[in-house]
Protein backbone atom coordinates (compact mmCIF):
# COMPACT_ATOMS: atom_id res chain seq x y z
CA UNK A 1 0.00 0.00 0.00
CA UNK A 2 1.60 3.25 -1.01
CA UNK A 3 1.63 6.28 1.27
CA UNK A 4 -1.08 7.91 -0.49
CA UNK A 5 -3.46 4.80 -0.15
CA UNK A 6 -2.83 4.56 3.52
CA UNK A 7 -3.11 8.29 3.92
CA UNK A 8 -6.80 8.15 2.38
CA UNK A 9 -8.05 4.70 4.02
CA UNK A 10 -6.87 6.89 6.89
CA UNK A 11 -9.77 9.32 6.59
CA UNK A 12 -12.74 7.97 8.35
CA UNK A 13 -10.83 9.68 11.12
CA UNK A 14 -9.54 6.33 12.90
CA UNK A 15 -6.29 8.12 15.30
CA UNK A 16 -2.77 7.19 15.29
CA UNK A 17 -2.21 4.48 17.19
CA UNK A 18 -1.40 5.11 21.20
CA UNK A 19 -3.17 8.73 20.65
CA UNK A 20 -4.92 10.02 23.64
CA UNK A 21 -8.48 12.14 23.08
CA UNK A 22 -8.10 15.49 21.15
CA UNK A 23 -8.63 18.81 23.82
CA UNK A 24 -11.23 20.67 23.23
CA UNK A 25 -11.16 23.79 21.08
CA UNK A 26 -9.16 26.29 21.54
CA UNK A 27 -7.71 25.10 24.87
CA UNK A 28 -3.68 26.01 24.11
CA UNK A 29 -1.37 23.36 24.78
CA UNK A 30 2.07 23.34 25.52
CA UNK A 31 4.31 23.57 22.10
CA UNK A 32 5.18 20.00 22.26
CA UNK A 33 1.64 18.63 22.88
CA UNK A 34 0.76 20.95 19.78
CA UNK A 35 3.45 19.68 18.08
CA UNK A 36 2.67 16.15 18.25
CA UNK A 37 -0.78 16.62 17.80
CA UNK A 38 0.24 17.79 14.13
CA UNK A 39 2.58 15.04 13.75
CA UNK A 40 0.69 11.98 14.94
CA UNK A 41 -2.77 13.11 14.72
CA UNK A 42 -3.38 15.32 12.13
CA UNK A 43 -4.77 18.22 14.70
CA UNK A 44 -4.47 21.67 14.99
CA UNK A 45 -3.58 23.34 18.39
CA UNK A 46 -6.66 24.28 17.98
CA UNK A 47 -8.31 20.88 18.24
CA UNK A 48 -9.14 21.04 14.46
CA UNK A 49 -8.22 19.03 11.96
CA UNK A 50 -5.25 19.61 9.77
CA UNK A 51 -5.59 20.22 5.95
CA UNK A 52 -3.35 19.27 2.97
CA UNK A 53 -3.45 18.07 -0.44
CA UNK A 54 -2.47 14.88 -1.50
CA UNK A 55 -0.89 13.34 -4.69
CA UNK A 56 -3.55 13.73 -7.71
CA UNK A 57 -5.33 16.63 -5.36
CA UNK A 58 -6.88 14.26 -3.50
CA UNK A 59 -7.53 16.26 -0.41
CA UNK A 60 -6.42 15.08 3.33
CA UNK A 61 -7.87 15.60 6.38
CA UNK A 62 -6.94 15.32 10.02
CA UNK A 63 -5.88 12.17 10.89
CA UNK A 64 -5.24 11.40 7.47
CA UNK A 65 -2.66 14.03 6.66
CA UNK A 66 -0.93 12.99 9.92
CA UNK A 67 2.86 13.45 9.67
CA UNK A 68 3.35 9.69 11.47
CA UNK A 69 1.47 7.81 8.59
CA UNK A 70 4.12 8.05 6.63
CA UNK A 71 7.46 9.10 8.63
CA UNK A 72 6.34 6.81 11.16
CA UNK A 73 5.60 7.86 14.86
CA UNK A 74 9.77 7.73 15.45
CA UNK A 75 10.42 10.07 12.51
CA UNK A 76 12.62 7.93 11.01
CA UNK A 77 10.45 7.25 7.98
CA UNK A 78 10.01 3.54 7.06
CA UNK A 79 8.83 1.68 3.18
CA UNK A 80 5.59 1.24 2.03
CA UNK A 81 5.63 -0.99 -0.98
CA UNK A 82 8.35 0.77 -3.45
CA UNK A 83 7.92 3.64 -1.96
CA UNK A 84 10.49 4.85 1.22
CA UNK A 85 9.50 7.88 3.19
CA UNK A 86 12.62 9.34 4.44
CA UNK A 87 13.97 10.21 7.86
CA UNK A 88 12.49 14.19 9.09
CA UNK A 89 14.07 14.06 12.57
CA UNK A 90 16.20 17.48 13.03
CA UNK A 91 19.65 15.44 12.91
CA UNK A 92 18.85 14.29 9.39
CA UNK A 93 17.30 17.19 7.89
CA UNK A 94 19.23 19.79 9.56
CA UNK A 95 22.76 17.97 8.96
CA UNK A 96 25.61 19.40 6.85
CA UNK A 97 25.56 18.73 3.05
CA UNK A 98 27.86 15.59 2.06
CA UNK A 99 28.23 14.42 5.70
CA UNK A 100 28.24 10.38 5.04
CA UNK A 101 25.42 7.98 7.53
CA UNK A 102 28.92 7.53 9.85
CA UNK A 103 29.55 11.16 10.12
CA UNK A 104 26.80 12.25 12.52
CA UNK A 105 24.10 10.34 12.23
CA UNK A 106 23.28 6.20 11.84
CA UNK A 107 22.51 4.94 9.08
CA UNK A 108 18.16 4.86 8.03
CA UNK A 109 16.76 3.78 4.78
CA UNK A 110 15.85 6.91 2.96
CA UNK A 111 19.05 9.38 4.24
CA UNK A 112 19.95 11.78 2.18
CA UNK A 113 23.16 13.34 2.32
CA UNK A 114 23.72 14.96 -0.91
CA UNK A 115 21.54 18.00 -0.52
CA UNK A 116 21.73 21.71 1.37
CA UNK A 117 20.73 20.92 4.84
CA UNK A 118 17.29 22.42 5.79
CA UNK A 119 16.43 25.74 7.78
CA UNK A 120 13.62 26.47 10.05
CA UNK A 121 12.38 28.54 6.70
CA UNK A 122 13.04 26.03 3.92
CA UNK A 123 11.65 23.23 6.27
CA UNK A 124 8.33 25.48 6.12
CA UNK A 125 8.42 25.53 2.43
CA UNK A 126 8.64 22.15 1.82
CA UNK A 127 5.43 21.23 4.60
CA UNK A 128 3.68 24.08 2.70
CA UNK A 129 4.74 23.87 -0.70
CA UNK A 130 6.30 20.76 -1.47
CA UNK A 131 9.77 22.27 -2.35
CA UNK A 132 13.05 21.25 -0.96
CA UNK A 133 15.98 22.78 0.76
CA UNK A 134 17.74 23.40 -2.66
CA UNK A 135 14.37 24.31 -4.36
CA UNK A 136 13.47 21.64 -6.17
CA UNK A 137 9.64 19.45 -6.05
CA UNK A 138 9.41 17.03 -3.72
CA UNK A 139 7.26 13.33 -4.90
CA UNK A 140 4.24 14.12 -5.50
CA UNK A 141 3.49 11.35 -1.92
CA UNK A 142 4.11 14.36 0.04
CA UNK A 143 0.84 16.02 0.71
CA UNK A 144 1.36 20.29 1.00
CA UNK A 145 0.30 21.50 4.39
CA UNK A 146 -2.48 24.16 5.28
CA UNK A 147 -0.41 25.57 8.26
CA UNK A 148 -0.29 28.96 10.09
CA UNK A 149 2.71 30.07 11.43
CA UNK A 150 1.88 28.90 15.30
CA UNK A 151 0.65 25.51 14.28
CA UNK A 152 4.43 25.10 11.82
CA UNK A 153 6.49 26.49 14.32
CA UNK A 154 4.79 23.68 16.63
CA UNK A 155 5.39 20.89 14.27
CA UNK A 156 8.92 21.72 13.50
CA UNK A 157 9.86 21.80 17.10
CA UNK A 158 8.23 18.74 17.21
CA UNK A 159 9.94 17.34 14.79
CA UNK A 160 13.44 18.66 15.74
CA UNK A 161 12.86 16.84 19.48
CA UNK A 162 12.48 13.58 18.46
CA UNK A 163 16.00 12.91 18.41
CA UNK A 164 17.04 11.14 21.59
CA UNK A 165 20.24 12.13 23.06
CA UNK A 166 20.61 9.37 25.48
CA UNK A 167 18.54 6.25 24.73
CA UNK A 168 17.76 4.28 28.22
CA UNK A 169 18.95 0.73 28.62
CA UNK A 170 22.28 1.69 25.86
CA UNK A 171 25.26 1.99 27.39
CA UNK A 172 28.66 1.42 25.80
CA UNK A 173 28.70 -0.96 23.63
CA UNK A 174 25.74 -3.13 25.82
CA UNK A 175 22.27 -3.55 25.04
CA UNK A 176 20.33 -3.98 28.24
CA UNK A 177 16.75 -5.92 27.93
CA UNK A 178 14.47 -7.21 30.37
CA UNK A 179 12.58 -10.12 30.44
CA UNK A 180 9.13 -10.26 32.91
CA UNK A 181 7.90 -13.47 35.04
CA UNK A 182 4.69 -12.54 37.12
CA UNK A 183 4.33 -14.68 40.21
CA UNK A 184 1.42 -16.71 39.09
CA UNK A 185 3.42 -18.28 36.06
CA UNK A 186 3.85 -21.79 35.67
CA UNK A 187 7.35 -22.61 36.67
CA UNK A 188 8.52 -25.20 34.23
CA UNK A 189 7.41 -23.01 31.68
CA UNK A 190 9.37 -19.97 33.36
CA UNK A 191 12.76 -22.77 33.26
CA UNK A 192 12.04 -23.25 30.25
CA UNK A 193 11.65 -19.95 28.49
CA UNK A 194 15.07 -18.51 30.46
CA UNK A 195 16.90 -21.85 29.23
CA UNK A 196 15.87 -20.30 25.53
CA UNK A 197 16.80 -17.12 26.47
CA UNK A 198 20.37 -17.26 28.24
CA UNK A 199 21.29 -20.07 25.66
CA UNK A 200 20.37 -17.25 22.91
CA UNK A 201 21.74 -14.37 24.89
CA UNK A 202 25.59 -16.46 25.94
CA UNK A 203 25.62 -17.51 22.18
CA UNK A 204 25.04 -14.16 20.50
CA UNK A 205 27.52 -12.53 22.91
CA UNK A 206 29.97 -15.30 22.39
CA UNK A 207 29.81 -14.01 17.94
CA UNK A 208 30.17 -10.42 18.96
CA UNK A 209 33.77 -10.86 20.43
CA UNK A 210 35.19 -10.21 16.63
CA UNK A 211 33.43 -7.46 15.32
CA UNK A 212 32.06 -8.60 11.73
CA UNK A 213 33.68 -6.75 8.76
CA UNK A 214 31.05 -4.50 7.30
CA UNK A 215 30.80 -2.44 3.67
CA UNK A 216 30.01 0.13 4.88
CA UNK A 217 31.87 3.39 6.88
CA UNK A 218 33.17 2.12 10.46
CA UNK A 219 30.31 3.95 12.44
CA UNK A 220 27.33 2.86 10.75
CA UNK A 221 27.07 -0.98 11.93
CA UNK A 222 27.34 -0.55 16.06
CA UNK A 223 25.21 -3.54 16.27
CA UNK A 224 27.79 -5.61 17.35
CA UNK A 225 27.03 -5.08 21.09
CA UNK A 226 26.83 -7.14 23.90
CA UNK A 227 23.32 -8.29 24.95
CA UNK A 228 22.29 -8.43 28.87
CA UNK A 229 19.63 -9.87 30.34
CA UNK A 230 18.10 -8.92 33.21
CA UNK A 231 14.98 -11.36 35.04
CA UNK A 232 12.37 -9.07 36.51
CA UNK A 233 10.45 -11.80 38.56
CA UNK A 234 7.48 -10.03 40.08
CA UNK A 235 6.28 -10.65 43.58
CA UNK A 236 2.96 -10.20 45.68
CA UNK A 237 -0.67 -9.15 45.06
CA UNK A 238 -0.81 -7.75 41.05
CA UNK A 239 -1.71 -4.35 42.64
CA UNK A 240 1.87 -3.95 43.24
CA UNK A 241 3.11 -4.72 39.91
CA UNK A 242 3.35 -1.78 38.61
CA UNK A 243 5.53 0.24 40.98
CA UNK A 244 7.39 -2.77 40.98
CA UNK A 245 8.39 -2.71 37.64
CA UNK A 246 9.14 1.51 37.88
CA UNK A 247 11.39 0.68 40.40
CA UNK A 248 13.68 -1.81 38.50
CA UNK A 249 13.37 0.58 35.22
CA UNK A 250 15.09 3.45 37.17
CA UNK A 251 17.55 1.12 38.95
CA UNK A 252 18.53 -0.60 35.59
CA UNK A 253 17.14 1.30 32.48
CA UNK A 254 16.52 -1.47 29.92
CA UNK A 255 16.16 -0.51 25.70
CA UNK A 256 13.20 -3.01 25.53
CA UNK A 257 11.29 -6.20 27.44
CA UNK A 258 11.86 -9.47 25.47
CA UNK A 259 9.59 -12.14 25.73
CA UNK A 260 8.18 -12.65 29.22
CA UNK A 261 5.32 -15.11 30.75
CA UNK A 262 2.60 -13.99 32.39
CA UNK A 263 -0.14 -16.19 34.30
CA UNK A 264 -3.46 -14.74 35.03
CA UNK A 265 -2.88 -11.15 33.89
CA UNK A 266 -0.61 -9.13 32.35
CA UNK A 267 -2.37 -6.05 32.10
CA UNK A 268 -0.23 -4.10 34.54
CA UNK A 269 3.25 -5.35 32.72
CA UNK A 270 1.00 -4.27 29.55
CA UNK A 271 0.58 -0.37 31.14
CA UNK A 272 4.00 -0.23 32.61
CA UNK A 273 5.36 -0.73 29.17
CA UNK A 274 3.10 2.01 27.53
CA UNK A 275 3.05 4.06 30.49
CA UNK A 276 7.34 4.17 30.11
CA UNK A 277 7.03 3.87 26.31
CA UNK A 278 9.51 0.55 26.94
CA UNK A 279 8.82 -1.66 23.60
CA UNK A 280 7.34 -4.89 24.59
CA UNK A 281 7.89 -7.69 22.62
CA UNK A 282 5.92 -10.87 21.80
CA UNK A 283 5.68 -12.09 25.77
CA UNK A 284 4.29 -15.53 26.39
CA UNK A 285 0.68 -15.02 27.57
CA UNK A 286 -2.77 -16.68 27.38
CA UNK A 287 -4.75 -13.71 27.84
CA UNK A 288 -3.03 -10.54 26.25
CA UNK A 289 -4.30 -6.65 26.35
CA UNK A 290 -6.46 -6.54 23.28
CA UNK A 291 -5.91 -2.63 23.08
CA UNK A 292 -5.30 -2.00 19.47
CA UNK A 293 -4.50 2.29 19.86
CA UNK A 294 -1.41 0.93 22.24
CA UNK A 295 2.04 0.77 20.71
CA UNK A 296 4.59 -0.56 22.60
CA UNK A 297 3.57 -3.94 23.35
CA UNK A 298 3.13 -6.72 20.72
CA UNK A 299 1.96 -10.10 20.93
CA UNK A 300 2.09 -13.44 18.32
CA UNK A 301 -1.59 -13.92 18.88
CA UNK A 302 -4.89 -13.30 20.96
CA UNK A 303 -4.74 -16.30 22.60
CA UNK A 304 -7.92 -16.73 24.77
CA UNK A 305 -9.67 -13.95 23.35
CA UNK A 306 -9.12 -14.98 19.94
CA UNK A 307 -10.61 -18.91 21.06
CA UNK A 308 -13.47 -17.07 22.21
CA UNK A 309 -13.70 -15.49 18.43
CA UNK A 310 -13.29 -19.08 16.88
CA UNK A 311 -16.42 -20.70 18.83
CA UNK A 312 -18.62 -17.84 18.74
CA UNK A 313 -18.36 -17.85 14.98
CA UNK A 314 -18.54 -21.57 15.34
CA UNK A 315 -21.76 -21.66 17.45
CA UNK A 316 -23.56 -18.93 15.13
CA UNK A 317 -22.54 -20.56 11.91
CA UNK A 318 -24.10 -24.14 13.97
CA UNK A 319 -27.31 -22.64 14.81
CA UNK A 320 -28.35 -20.36 11.50
CA UNK A 321 -32.20 -18.93 12.52
CA UNK A 322 -31.76 -19.82 16.18
CA UNK A 323 -30.70 -19.26 19.96
CA UNK A 324 -28.98 -21.70 21.24
CA UNK A 325 -28.53 -22.08 25.24
CA UNK A 326 -24.63 -22.02 25.75
CA UNK A 327 -23.29 -22.82 28.99
CA UNK A 328 -19.44 -22.02 30.08
CA UNK A 329 -17.51 -23.60 32.77
CA UNK A 330 -14.27 -22.23 34.11
CA UNK A 331 -12.43 -21.22 37.29
CA UNK A 332 -12.65 -18.15 38.90
CA UNK A 333 -9.28 -15.72 38.93
CA UNK A 334 -8.24 -17.62 35.49
CA UNK A 335 -7.52 -17.04 32.00
CA UNK A 336 -11.00 -19.01 30.91
CA UNK A 337 -12.82 -16.03 32.53
CA UNK A 338 -11.08 -13.76 30.18
CA UNK A 339 -12.25 -15.94 27.42
CA UNK A 340 -15.84 -16.57 29.13
CA UNK A 341 -16.21 -12.83 29.06
CA UNK A 342 -15.29 -12.49 25.50
CA UNK A 343 -17.32 -15.25 24.11
CA UNK A 344 -20.40 -13.95 26.04
CA UNK A 345 -20.06 -10.44 24.94
CA UNK A 346 -20.00 -11.77 21.10
CA UNK A 347 -22.62 -14.27 21.35
CA UNK A 348 -24.26 -11.12 22.68
CA UNK A 349 -24.09 -9.29 19.80
CA UNK A 350 -25.84 -12.49 17.88
CA UNK A 351 -28.86 -12.76 20.13
CA UNK A 352 -27.62 -15.51 22.09
CA UNK A 353 -27.62 -16.06 25.82
CA UNK A 354 -24.89 -17.84 27.77
CA UNK A 355 -24.92 -18.59 31.40
CA UNK A 356 -21.94 -19.43 33.62
CA UNK A 357 -20.50 -22.31 35.59
CA UNK A 358 -18.18 -20.84 37.70
CA UNK A 359 -15.99 -22.95 40.16
CA UNK A 360 -13.88 -21.16 42.84
CA UNK A 361 -10.31 -21.00 42.69
CA UNK A 362 -9.49 -23.62 45.26
CA UNK A 363 -12.49 -26.20 44.05
CA UNK A 364 -12.41 -29.32 43.66
CA UNK A 365 -12.48 -31.59 40.44
CA UNK A 366 -16.06 -32.61 42.25
CA UNK A 367 -17.06 -28.82 41.35
CA UNK A 368 -16.01 -28.62 38.16
CA UNK A 369 -18.26 -31.84 37.37
CA UNK A 370 -21.05 -30.57 39.09
CA UNK A 371 -20.68 -27.26 37.40
CA UNK A 372 -20.79 -28.98 33.75
CA UNK A 373 -23.87 -30.72 34.50
CA UNK A 374 -25.49 -27.95 36.80
CA UNK A 375 -27.82 -26.86 33.77
CA UNK A 376 -29.21 -27.83 30.74
CA UNK A 377 -27.65 -26.98 27.40
CA UNK A 378 -27.51 -26.80 23.44
CA UNK A 379 -24.00 -25.91 23.95
CA UNK A 380 -21.22 -26.42 26.43
CA UNK A 381 -17.75 -24.76 26.22
CA UNK A 382 -15.43 -25.98 28.61
CA UNK A 383 -12.47 -22.85 29.60
CA UNK A 384 -10.94 -25.71 31.77
CA UNK A 385 -6.88 -26.89 32.56
CA UNK A 386 -6.05 -30.48 32.23
CA UNK A 387 -6.11 -31.72 35.85
CA UNK A 388 -9.82 -30.48 35.10
CA UNK A 389 -10.44 -32.07 31.85
CA UNK A 390 -9.23 -35.31 33.57
CA UNK A 391 -12.42 -34.83 36.28
CA UNK A 392 -15.01 -34.29 34.03
CA UNK A 393 -16.46 -37.69 34.63
CA UNK A 394 -19.29 -39.00 32.20
CA UNK A 395 -20.67 -36.73 29.51
CA UNK A 396 -24.34 -35.86 30.27
CA UNK A 397 -26.81 -36.43 27.71
CA UNK A 398 -27.04 -33.06 26.52
CA UNK A 399 -25.35 -30.88 25.47
CA UNK A 400 -25.04 -32.00 21.33
CA UNK A 401 -22.16 -29.59 20.50
CA UNK A 402 -19.25 -29.45 23.10
CA UNK A 403 -16.13 -26.59 22.50
CA UNK A 404 -13.14 -26.80 24.58
CA UNK A 405 -10.19 -24.13 24.91
CA UNK A 406 -7.06 -25.90 23.27
CA UNK A 407 -4.94 -23.28 24.79
CA UNK A 408 -5.67 -24.01 28.36
CA UNK A 409 -6.45 -27.85 28.05
CA UNK A 410 -3.08 -28.68 26.44
CA UNK A 411 -3.59 -28.80 22.92
CA UNK A 412 -3.25 -32.04 21.13
CA UNK A 413 -2.30 -33.51 24.89
CA UNK A 414 -5.45 -32.35 25.65
CA UNK A 415 -6.47 -35.02 28.49
CA UNK A 416 -9.79 -35.43 27.47
CA UNK A 417 -12.03 -39.12 27.64
CA UNK A 418 -13.17 -41.06 24.62
CA UNK A 419 -16.37 -40.04 25.33
CA UNK A 420 -15.55 -36.62 25.28
CA UNK A 421 -12.99 -36.63 22.70
CA UNK A 422 -15.99 -37.80 20.36
CA UNK A 423 -18.41 -34.69 20.89
CA UNK A 424 -15.38 -32.17 22.19
CA UNK A 425 -14.45 -29.26 19.37
CA UNK A 426 -10.79 -27.45 20.47
CA UNK A 427 -9.79 -23.85 19.81
CA UNK A 428 -6.97 -24.01 18.19
CA UNK A 429 -4.97 -20.74 17.54
CA UNK A 430 -1.79 -22.46 15.80
CA UNK A 431 -1.00 -24.24 12.97
CA UNK A 432 -1.91 -27.71 13.29
CA UNK A 433 0.70 -30.57 14.32
CA UNK A 434 1.34 -32.02 11.16
CA UNK A 435 2.15 -28.58 8.93
CA UNK A 436 4.29 -26.48 11.56
CA UNK A 437 6.59 -29.41 11.73
CA UNK A 438 8.98 -28.48 8.91
CA UNK A 439 8.71 -24.73 10.31
CA UNK A 440 9.67 -26.53 14.07
CA UNK A 441 12.68 -28.77 12.73
CA UNK A 442 15.25 -25.84 12.76
CA UNK A 443 14.37 -24.96 16.37
CA UNK A 444 14.28 -28.21 17.74
CA UNK A 445 17.69 -29.20 16.23
CA UNK A 446 19.04 -25.54 17.81
CA UNK A 447 17.34 -27.01 21.38
CA UNK A 448 18.95 -30.30 20.60
CA UNK A 449 22.66 -29.07 19.84
CA UNK A 450 22.58 -26.97 22.73
CA UNK A 451 21.18 -29.47 25.30
CA UNK A 452 18.22 -27.20 26.01
CA UNK A 453 15.67 -29.34 27.33
CA UNK A 454 11.81 -29.02 25.68
CA UNK A 455 9.98 -28.54 28.48
CA UNK A 456 7.04 -26.37 26.82
CA UNK A 457 7.53 -26.81 23.48
CA UNK A 458 5.26 -23.53 22.82
CA UNK A 459 6.54 -21.47 25.05
CA UNK A 460 9.90 -22.15 23.91
CA UNK A 461 8.88 -22.08 20.41
CA UNK A 462 7.60 -18.40 20.57
CA UNK A 463 10.74 -17.38 22.98
CA UNK A 464 13.11 -18.63 20.50
CA UNK A 465 11.04 -17.36 17.56
CA UNK A 466 11.08 -13.69 19.06
CA UNK A 467 15.01 -14.28 20.52
CA UNK A 468 15.36 -14.20 16.41
CA UNK A 469 13.11 -11.34 15.12
CA UNK A 470 15.00 -9.06 17.65
CA UNK A 471 17.77 -10.10 16.44
CA UNK A 472 17.15 -9.70 12.67
CA UNK A 473 15.59 -6.52 13.51
CA UNK A 474 18.55 -4.79 14.97
CA UNK A 475 21.44 -5.96 12.21
CA UNK A 476 18.57 -4.09 9.96
CA UNK A 477 18.04 -0.65 12.51
CA UNK A 478 22.21 0.09 12.03
CA UNK A 479 23.10 1.92 14.77
CA UNK A 480 19.27 3.63 15.20
CA UNK A 481 18.67 2.54 18.41
CA UNK A 482 15.17 4.16 19.20
CA UNK A 483 12.40 2.56 20.73
CA UNK A 484 9.58 3.65 18.62
CA UNK A 485 11.84 2.44 15.78
CA UNK A 486 12.79 -0.78 17.28
CA UNK A 487 8.72 -1.15 17.70
CA UNK A 488 8.45 0.40 13.72
CA UNK A 489 11.21 -1.94 12.35
CA UNK A 490 10.09 -5.18 14.05
CA UNK A 491 6.52 -4.54 12.26
CA UNK A 492 8.72 -4.62 8.84
CA UNK A 493 10.52 -7.61 9.95
CA UNK A 494 7.52 -10.20 10.56
CA UNK A 495 5.72 -10.37 7.36
CA UNK A 496 8.98 -11.59 5.54
CA UNK A 497 9.60 -14.11 8.34
CA UNK A 498 9.76 -17.38 6.90
CA UNK A 499 10.60 -19.83 9.96
CA UNK A 500 7.60 -18.92 11.89
CA UNK A 501 7.34 -21.59 14.83
CA UNK A 502 3.76 -22.78 16.02
CA UNK A 503 2.00 -20.07 12.78
CA UNK A 504 1.30 -20.66 9.85
CA UNK A 505 1.85 -16.58 9.03
CA UNK A 506 2.62 -13.90 10.55
CA UNK A 507 1.94 -10.10 9.83
CA UNK A 508 1.66 -6.97 11.15
CA UNK A 509 0.57 -3.78 9.62
CA UNK A 510 1.14 -0.25 11.10
CA UNK A 511 -1.52 -0.19 13.86
CA UNK A 512 -1.86 -3.69 14.47
CA UNK A 513 -0.75 -5.21 17.44
CA UNK A 514 -1.18 -9.32 17.34
CA UNK A 515 0.48 -10.73 14.57
CA UNK A 516 -1.32 -14.12 14.20
CA UNK A 517 -4.91 -13.65 13.38
CA UNK A 518 -6.42 -16.84 12.99
CA UNK A 519 -7.17 -20.15 14.12
CA UNK A 520 -8.75 -23.72 13.22
CA UNK A 521 -11.60 -25.80 15.19
CA UNK A 522 -10.12 -29.30 15.51
CA UNK A 523 -11.73 -32.58 16.86
CA UNK A 524 -9.39 -35.72 17.50
CA UNK A 525 -9.29 -38.06 15.23
CA UNK A 526 -9.64 -40.90 17.34
CA UNK A 527 -10.23 -41.64 20.82
CA UNK A 528 -6.97 -42.06 21.99
CA UNK A 529 -3.79 -40.55 20.82
CA UNK A 530 -2.89 -37.15 19.46
CA UNK A 531 -4.13 -36.66 15.96
CA UNK A 532 -6.17 -33.77 15.08
CA UNK A 533 -8.09 -33.50 12.11
CA UNK A 534 -9.10 -29.53 11.45
CA UNK A 535 -13.19 -28.61 10.89
CA UNK A 536 -12.65 -26.28 8.09
CA UNK A 537 -10.49 -24.72 7.13
CA UNK A 538 -8.30 -21.44 9.10
CA UNK A 539 -10.29 -18.86 9.73
CA UNK A 540 -9.51 -15.20 10.81
CA UNK A 541 -12.73 -14.29 13.03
Amino acid sequence: MSCLRLAVALLSSVAVAGAPASPAAGKPKPARAAGEGLFRRGLLDSGGPVEATGAAGVPLRGPAAACANCHRRSGLGGREGRSVAPPITGRYLYRPRGAGPDAHVPFVEGIRGDREPYTDATLARAIRTGVDSEGNPLRELMPRYELGDADMEALIGYVKGLDPRRVPGVTGNVLHFATIVTPDADPTKRHAMLAVLEQYFAERNARQMSPAPSLRAKHAFMVHRFWELHVWQLEGAESTWLEQLRRRLRKQPVFAVISGLGGRSWAPVHAFCEQEAVPCLFPNVETPVDAQKDFYTLYFSRGVLLEAALIASAIADGHPGSTPAVRQVFRAGDVGESGARALADALAQRGIRVTDGVVARAGSGGDVARAVRAAPADVLVLWLRGPDLEALGEPPAAPAAVYASGLMGGLERAPLAPDWRERARLAYPFDLPDSRRVRMDFAFGWFRIRNVPIEAEQVQADTYLECGLLSETLNHMSDTFVRDYLIERVEETVPHRLLTGYYPRLSLAPGQRFASKGGYLVRFAEPAGHKLVADGGWTVP
